[in-house]
């Protein structure tokens, strides 16, 4: 009997992931530190942790790194019942560094599992018997393949009256901005939530100015969430726009995993009936938690320490 599905679906590539216990360059480290990372596993981790129910999958290779992020996924509460397994390619790597406050991290994905993903493996099924679908822009760029599997998950989703929500996750280390735009722009139109930053939306329309930006974004059917607006969120819908102000941080130790921490704010809040801005709200916390922490899943937080937080509300304009 097939499992049914989660209230939330998401796919894409998660890779091991290899870094030094302390802040040494890696040519320096003698040791390194185990994880794996992925925008769209990290986001279903920041879901299940704040009670909603998601599902993950993608391929990855038959190797221990598979087994070491589904056993992960599996034990935090996200169903990965659909992961496929590959034997003729491997999981994807990354290793990263943090030396002097400068951030870099170096990949080896080419060729994985990942980047092989076809439309054909999809189980519409799964994907009709959701909520709603989300999916971000990495995954699109990782080969023709994978991008197509992107665009027949869209068009099953649309078929069904499945929500959608898209994270551009802009990443020119594997696409140029013109293969980018001819892309994105497009996926932005069939999307009910769009999640955009606004050096991802400068790049995206060639222009900086706001105003001109926001006539196009207006222009979509999607609720529109623009991060990194100074200290504020803002959000559009339906003709309307409200800034939302950064929950403030206590401190910063880590900035990566934050998008993805607001991310999954924000499908939970959706999921909990909120409205966009009361979602953006519960967002701006889970990402203020998430960069008090080492780690790109490790410290999204509970939804009982959300919900501590949302008891006081002053600093959200309405």
């Amino acid at each position: 009997m097939q499992q049914s599905s989660p209230d939330v679906v998401t796919f894409g590539e998660s890779m091991a992931l290899f870094m030094p216990q302390e802040h040494k360059a890696l040519e320096r480290a003698t040791t390194l530190e185990q994880g794996f990372g992925g925008a769209e596993s990290n986001v279903a981790i920041g879901l299940a942790r704040l009670g909603c129910s998601v599902g993950w999958f993608g391929a990855l290779g038959n190797d221990p790194f598979a087994r070491m992020i589904v056993k992960t996924l599996r034990g935090e509460g996200v169903d990965v019942s659909r992961v496929k397994f590959s034997d003729e390619a491997p999981t994807g790597m990354m290793f990263r560094e943090q030396v002097a406050g400068r951030l870099a991290v170096h990949y080896y994905r080419k060729h994985s599992a990942a980047s092989r993903m076809t439309p054909e493996e999809l189980d519409a099924d799964y994907i009709r018997g959701a909520k709603l679908l989300h999916i971000t822009g990495i995954t699109t760029a990782l080969s023709e393949s994978a991008k197509q599997t992107v665009l027949r998950a869209v068009q099953i989703a649309k078929e069904a009256g499945i929500k959608i929500c898209f994270d551009p996750n802009l990443r020119l280390k594997l696409w140029s901005i013109e293969e980018a735009r001819e892309v994105l722009l497009p996926l932005a139109e069939e999307a009910d939530y769009f999640l955009p930053g606004w050096d991802e939306l400068k790049l995206l329309y060639q222009t900086d100015d706001f105003e001109e930006v926001k006539a196009k974004l207006k222009q979509l059917k999607a609720v529109t969430v623009i991060k990194g607006l100074g200290d504020t969120t803002v959000v559009l819908d339906n003709g309307e726009e409200v800034s939302v102000p950064f929950y403030p941080a206590e401190k910063v130790v880590d900035t990566v995993g934050a998008g993805d921490g607001f991310c999954a704010g924000f499908l939970a809040g959706v999921m909990k009936g909120m409205t966009p801005v009361e979602a953006v709200g519960l967002a701006s916390i889970n990402g203020s938690l998430v960069v008090q922490m080492r780690g790109d899943w490790e410290a999204l937080p509970e939804w009982s320490a959300v919900e501590q937080r949302m008891s006081s509300k002053a600093w959200v304009e309405r």
